[in-house]
């Protein structure tokens, strides 16, 4: 098996690379350890609780001990599945604020400001607000992408916006555009009631063309000859044997084991890569560093009409949303029932939003557990940029055993301090007019946790993380010593060999993290054919008053 490029994984920035290189001409194979999307519980936004609690699509990783979380170990879901995460994740899709790819560009990611990366956001898109407003000028029309919004139908979704408008806070028709801060509709990676993940949108039209093939495989390392990459090693239908690129292997498998691929290829810390007697190669102590994740509490309140998602909480309910679903595409299972959002800045002084809001018309957790007290809602908030800093590490040097996690969460005391203004500020949105139709009483942290030790108890027993790994293979300058890959997506000391996907980013930006994978994919394509989409001087709204004024 050979080609002109070699791509390791399937996830959001490997598919969105096989569609633009097959596209240019290039001769593409991907190498993807999971299997097919097909099936109900993939296609159905509704069932999105299902694919990232299962072992045919997930990895199933989970954290070492966090010593700040009462040691617990935290679920951390990759997808292992034809679209990676795209197949698997909430299908909320948030490009993050312009200021955090200018502090990418100001950090040593040369050419990746927002002005640069913009137009790779739109051509990413077809984007359909479902009939509500938005700013069409910074949008895309014609991507392989489809986003779109919810309708919007149940009160309490529309409470949420409404509160945070009476709470002072600005109310935004498009967060993806020009004002991210604010209270607005969310959208989703969803397309006439299904997902539209990666493999939809980019790989299976790129799969369409003869000069671009999928095979299943689990890729041990990069093989690299004098000092170039010249193919993978890889585990195909029970035998090894080595893929070879014309031009270049790249890795787009995941914050968790893209750095792991480079560690058992030689490129990684010189000392832990001694300790697992791996021959060094390159000694980049930033490979598998700079962890970075959302960490997010679940406020939840019991409700006092019965107007959320809970009436579905039961077989018979579920066997309706699911009927629904399968005869028309509608219904609740149409949806990933995140309509409505919110982004904050946590205090004056901060010049765009810190904190993010997930609203969800039911009291619910990732697992699918309904809350014990019936019918309630939700938010999910966390400080959007933590201080906090972990790594990606070998367990053993055998390509099969499963890396090891430690996020290190809430190491830094800021991140305490921001936590709990998190928490503060969403229970006082829930005491807005909005919501006096429908609140009942907090189900938790609960109405007799006030004081800040209580609170921080309820962090460390029930923070979970949003499920935004990133910035374990650092883009930054050649001579940074802290950078894995250059601004073009080139591993730093071998040639042949480039990273794109979530372990690029430099600091984490400010929402989930789809949408920005997929751009890398687009934007790091563009810089192996040679060419540029020229870059776009849009101004974001930024707060006029934000050095003396939190909203």
């Amino acid at each position: 098996m050979e080609a002109d490029y070699v791509i390791v994984g399937a996830g959001s920035a490997g598919c969105a690379m096989a569609y633009r290189l097959a596209e240019a001409g290039k001769s593409v194979l991907v190498v993807e350890h999971g299997g097919t999307d097909a099936g109900p519980l993939i296609q159905m936004p509704g069932a999105l609780s299902y694919p990232m609690n299962m072992k045919m699509y997930d990895w199933g990783y989970q954290t070492e001990p966090e010593p700040h979380l009462n040691n617990r170990r935290l679920a951390a879901p990759r997808g292992k599945v034809i679209g990676g995460s795209s197949s698997i994740n909430g299908m909320c899709y948030v490009r993050g604020h312009a200021h955090d790819f200018d502090h990418w560009r100001d950090s040593g990611a040369d050419g990746w400001g927002y002005a640069d990366v913009l137009p790779y956001f739109k051509r990413q898109e077809t984007w359909d607000p479902n009939g509500q407003a938005g700013d069409a000028d910074w949008r895309g029309a014609n991507g392989p992408l489809h986003v779109t919004r919810g309708d919007m139908e149940n009160p309490l979704v529309r409470a949420f916006v409404e509160a945070g408008g009476q709470a002072g806070y600005p109310v935004t028709d498009d967060y993806n555009g020009e004002k991210q801060e604010g209270f607005g509709a969310f959208e989703q990676t969803i397309h006439n009631g299904e997902r539209w993940s990666a493999a939809k949108g980019y790989l299976r039209p790129a799969l369409k063309r003869e000069n671009c093939d999928l095979v299943r495989g689990l890729v041990h390392r990069a093989v690299i000859e004098e000092g170039r990459a010249i193919g993978v090693e890889a585990t195909v239908r029970g035998q090894t044997q080595v893929i070879r690129a014309r031009e270049e292997v790249i890795i787009a498998a995941s914050a968790f084991n893209s750095p792991k691929i480079l560690m058992l290829s030689g490129i990684g810390p010189a000392a832990h890569l001694a300790e697992h007697g791996i021959e060094v190669l390159a000694d980049r102590p930033g490979v598998g560093a700079n962890l970075q994740d959302h960490l997010e509490v679940y406020i939840q309140y019991a409700a006092s009409q019965p107007v959320s998602l809970f009436k579905y909480w039961n077989l018979p309910g579920k066997a309706w949303v699911g009927l629904q679903w399968m005869l028309g595409r509608t219904g609740p299972g149409a949806s990933n029932q995140f309509e409505s959002c919110g982004f904050i800045r946590s205090r004056a002084g901060v010049d765009y939003p810190d904190i993010q809001f997930h609203f969800l018309p039911i009291a619910v957790r990732y697992d699918g557990q309904a809350a014990a007290e019936g019918h309630g809602f939700q938010a999910h908030v966390g400080p959007m940029r933590s201080e906090s800093r972990g790594s990606v590490t070998l367990r053993a040097p055998d390509p099969a055993a499963p890396p090891m996690i430690r996020f290190n969460y809430m190491s830094e005391e800021s991140d305490w301090t921001d936590f709990r203004r998190c928490i503060r500020l969403t229970r006082e949105l829930f005491e807005q007019e909005a919501f006096k139709p429908y609140l009942k009483h907090e189900i938790q942290p609960g109405a007799d946790v006030q004081d800040d030790d209580g609170i921080d108890a309820f962090i460390r027993e029930h923070a979970e993380s949003a499920y935004h790994p990133c910035g374990t293979c650092k883009m930054g300058r050649a001579d940074d010593p802290t950078a894995v890959v250059d601004p073009e997506g080139r591993v730093i000391g071998v040639a042949g060999l480039r990273v794109a996907d979530s372990s690029v980013f430099p600091r984490i930006p400010n929402g989930n993290l789809n949408a920005p994978s997929i751009m890398v994919g687009e934007k790091v394509s563009d810089h192996i054919l040679n060419r540029r989409l020229p870059p776009e001087n849009a101004q974001p709204w930024v707060h006029p008053d934000w050095q003396m004024a939190q909203r």
